[in-house]
C-alpha cells in the first residue's frame, strides 16, 4: 500500500512539484520585481496618508475658523439684540431726566437706579458740553453764529443726551452748536 501511495503521488523525492522548481528559479528574477512594486505601493501609500493628513489638518483648521467665526457673530448678535433692548428704553430715561429737570420730586431715585444698571451693562451717557461739534456723536438742532476767533464749532448746550452703547452710539445727543 505504501507503493501504490508513492506511485500516485507526483512529487519526485524531494517532496516538490516539477512546477515548483520552475516557479522558484524564477523567483530570484521577479524577487527584485517585487521589491520595486513593494517600494512603489509603499510611496503611493505614503503619498495618500499625507494627502489625508493635510486634508485633516486643513479641515480641523477650518473647523477651528468657523467656531470662532460663529462664537464672534453670536457675540455679537447678543450686542445689538441688547442695543435694540437699551434704545427702547431710553425714552424712560429721557422722561426720568425731563421730570427731574422741572424738580419732581423722588424721580431722581429711579431714574439713578436705572441709569446706574444700564451703564454697569456698557450704556455710557456722551459728555459734549463745551466740545468740538462732532457729526457723528451729535445732531446740532440749534446754530449760533460764533465768535470772528473759534476754530470751529462748538457744543454750547445738550438738549438731548445722546448714549453710547458697548462703544456703539446707539443714539446721537441733541445739541445746540455755536460757530
Amino acid at each position: 500500500m505504501a507503493d501504490a501511495t508513492t506511485n500516485s503521488n507526483p512529487e519526485d523525492a524531494a517532496g516538490a512539484t516539477p512546477h515548483a522548481e520552475a516557479a522558484s528559479s524564477g523567483d530570484s528574477m521577479t524577487g527584485d520585481n517585487d521589491a520595486l512594486g513593494v517600494s512603489d505601493v509603499l510611496a503611493a501609500v505614503t503619498k495618500e496618508r499625507d494627502d489625508f493628513k493635510d486634508l485633516a489638518l486643513r479641515l480641523q483648521a477650518d473647523f477651528d475658523n468657523f467656531r470662532k467665526r460663529v462664537a464672534s457673530q453670536l457675540v455679537d448678535d447678543v450686542d445689538r439684540a441688547t442695543g435694540k433692548l437699551v434704545e427702547s428704553v431710553l425714552p424712560v430715561l429721557d422722561a426720568c431726566e425731563a421730570a427731574a429737570a422741572h424738580g419732581v420730586q423722588g424721580i431722581e431715585s429711579v431714574w439713578s437706579a436705572l441709569l446706574g444698571s444700564l451703564q454697569k451693562q456698557g450704556l455710557e451717557a456722551l459728555d459734549l458740553a463745551d466740545k468740538p461739534f462732532d457729526p457723528t456723536t451729535a445732531d446740532a438742532v440749534v446754530h449760533e453764529p460764533g465768535d470772528e476767533g473759534s476754530a470751529g464749532p462748538v457744543v454750547v448746550e445738550v438738549l438731548r443726551t445722546g448714549y453710547r452703547w458697548k462703544g456703539r452710539v446707539v443714539r446721537a445727543a441733541m445739541v445746540k452748536v455755536k460757530g
